[in-house]
């Protein structure tokens, strides 16, 4: 059975989904934990869906950007959970200082804030995942696809007898009956191997997917197309913008007024522009797509 726990990150509902799934009596599993200060409240949800945290012996993390894995640390520490990564992510979550540095020049005094203290793991505890593989945890069989675009070290798990794919961020945010955006922050932002891991999937047919922000979702083919449609959507309108010759400090709140115009013409108003910024702030998509003109295609971006 499959459990979806809103872990209310700073208060706020539908912004990070932790997946619970009970693998065998005794045993359950976790897809994304979020961040460390979403813990305690993951852990209250659990005891009262009778589900003892205790029992939580395998985190299988999608990637290890700190709103999706920042708090695997506290699994680990707490109740001695096994953490399943990608092997690119796998050194950062042994020793986090890189990662910690990278996202400390983004949010600067707000890192505590938003997402809690971050500490390393041993790494007897740090179990590196392999592209196709499957791995067994009672009944319960997870098959692990590495698919880069967002992250080169995002990883995604399906779970065939349920048709279901847990997706992290390479399936987009999709809040309620709002769009379906990609999520662009830097610094691995390839759009070319984010189509091609959006194919992956799609060839897999799931019949759900299942999103941290935020969720379940039927029909995965037209939420899948509407994501690549986006995608591309995204990348010309911040090439046309470079090509322009603006800074990012103008493309900012121009993108951001993009951005909630798309939201709003969906009908879910201002509260909702405001779920969608805190789970997907626009201003990291402007940083993360510029990158990736710069550092993919330069020749685009000549006058």
């Amino acid at each position: 059975m499959v459990h979806l726990i809103d872990s209310f990150h700073l208060n706020t509902p539908q912004v990070i989904c932790v997946a619970v799934i009970e693998a065998a009596p005794g045993s359950l599993v976790i897809i994304d934990c979020g961040p460390a200060n979403v813990f305690e409240n993951v852990v209250t949800e659990l005891r009262k869906r009778g589900l003892p945290p205790e029992q939580v012996r395998h985190l299988f993390a999608t990637h290890i950007h700190l709103d999706h894995n920042g708090g695997a640390w506290r699994w680990h520490k707490e109740f001695g959970t096994i953490i399943h990564v990608h092997p690119k992510g796998a050194p950062h979550m042994v020793d986090p200082v890189r990662l910690l540095g990278s996202a400390t020049r983004i949010y600067g005094d707000q890192m505590d804030y938003l997402w809690g203290a971050i500490e390393g793991i041993p790494e007897s505890a740090v179990r590196v995942t392999q592209d196709g593989e499957f791995i067994r945890i009672g009944a319960l069989d997870l098959q692990v696809f590495e698919t880069p675009g967002h992250a080169q070290h995002h990883n995604v798990y399906w779970l065939s007898s349920d048709r279901l794919l847990f997706a992290g961020d390479i399936a987009g945010v999709a809040i309620g009956n709002g769009p379906i955006l990609p999520p662009c922050p830097p610094p691995d932002i390839d759009i070319e191997t984010w189509h091609s891991s959006i194919a992956k999937i799609d060839k897999l047919d799931p019949e759900r997917l299942c999103l941290t922000h935020f969720g379940l979702f039927a029909n995965p083919k037209a939420h899948l197309n509407e994501l690549s449609a986006r995608l591309s959507a995204w990348a010309d309108w911040m090439k046309s913008a470079l090509r322009a010759g603006k800074s990012e400090e103008v493309i900012v709140p121009e993108f951001q007024r993009f951005a909630e115009q798309e939201i709003l013409r969906t009908g879910i108003g201002q509260s909702g522009v405001a779920v969608y910024e805190q789970a997907d702030p626009a201003a990291m998509s402007v940083t993360g797509l510029s990158r990736y003109w710069r550092k993919h295609h330069p020749e685009a971006l000549a006058v």
